[in-house]
């Protein structure tokens, strides 16, 4: 079952077509990375998906039904552009949107006081917003968009300008967040936190889908044959192989290091028999790349 599905959206502002003919799956209880660079067209697809704006056409599906304005409760979104009230206290306009979100002020309380002690800003509640670094300001900002325990989660950028220790607090939140039932549609240029995270992804260029899939099965399909080899004894020099070529070579403490390719129509366990009845191997590994490495390939090919 998908969460939410857009089919065949198009949108258009002027003479910039911002969205043409995308489509996205998002399974249930997943988190489903939204990728690409500044003005593919992501901003365009979460302002369609929240109804903040509409398709020129192409549909949008919740639950397998067309989506509808009520589903909008069921939707929790944090835009990367933050819009709290820095004048007010943050403990004032943390439950007065809440409650705007169908809290009861007892249960709005109750939810809030648990996620600012968990998120040590307890202190801060009689502060004003301005008062409070970017950071703390973010972490309000996460937990007014999780508090009415919405099915799905929209985070635009949920990363930016939090340090490693609070960016990794906020991963395993997503993360405990998806393990009990939400789903979570992420959008990030960082793609370490991709990788760390998204279990599937979408990667939009040119307003178009260009890459979709799981994030394990797009980097092995991206892998070149690509291996590395330690072995246990030092060699005074790197055997040729029928199997392989070999890419970079070198001795470090004594232990030969070596990166080669796999000849075309080659196995892994071919190549690593014909390794064996050469070398002592220490350690051996394929090269996946990283979503790093396959964004800038698909963006810039």
């Amino acid at each position: 079952m998908y969460t939410l599905e857009a089919d065949q959206l198009v949108k258009r502002y002027a003479n910039h077509l911002a969205l043409d003919h995308v489509d996205l799956h998002v399974p249930e209880h997943k988190v489903y990375g939204l990728l690409g660079p500044n003005g593919a067209g992501k901003t365009t697809l979460i302002r369609i998906i929240n109804r903040i704006t509409a398709p020129d056409s192409g549909e949008v599906r919740w639950m397998g039904r067309p989506l509808e304005p009520t589903d909008i409760a069921h939707i929790g979104y944090l835009p990367e552009e933050r819009g709290l009230y820095k004048k007010m206290k943050v403990g004032e306009q943390a439950l007065y949107l809440a409650r705007l979100k169908g809290l009861s002020k007892e249960d709005a309380t109750k939810r809030l006081n648990y996620w600012f002690e968990k998120f040590e800003i307890d202190a801060w509640k009689n502060k004003k917003l301005e008062e409070l670094s970017k950071g703390m300001q973010q972490k309000v900002q996460f937990i007014i968009t999780i508090l009415h325990e919405p099915k799905l989660l929209i985070f635009d950028e949920p990363f930016s300008g939090f340090d490693p220790v609070n960016a990794q607090l906020l991963k395993d939140e997503i993360l405990n967040l998806k393990n009990n039932g939400a789903t979570v549609l992420f959008s990030t240029h960082n793609m370490a936190s991709v990788e760390e995270i998204c279990d599937d992804i979408t990667l939009i260029n040119r307003s178009k889908v260009v890459l979709q899939g799981s994030v394990e099965a797009i980097r092995r399909e991206h892998a070149k044959g690509v291996y590395t080899l330690s072995t246990v004894d030092a060699v005074t020099e790197p055997k040729t192989g029928n199997l392989y070529d070999i890419l970079s070579s070198e001795t470090i403490h004594n232990r030969l290091h070596l990166t080669i390719m796999k000849k075309p129509d080659t196995s892994t366990g071919q190549l690593l028999k014909e390794l064996a009845s050469q070398y002592d191997i220490r350690s051996f590994e394929e090269q996946i790349p990283t979503m790093n490495d396959i964004f800038i390939q698909t963006v810039q090919s």
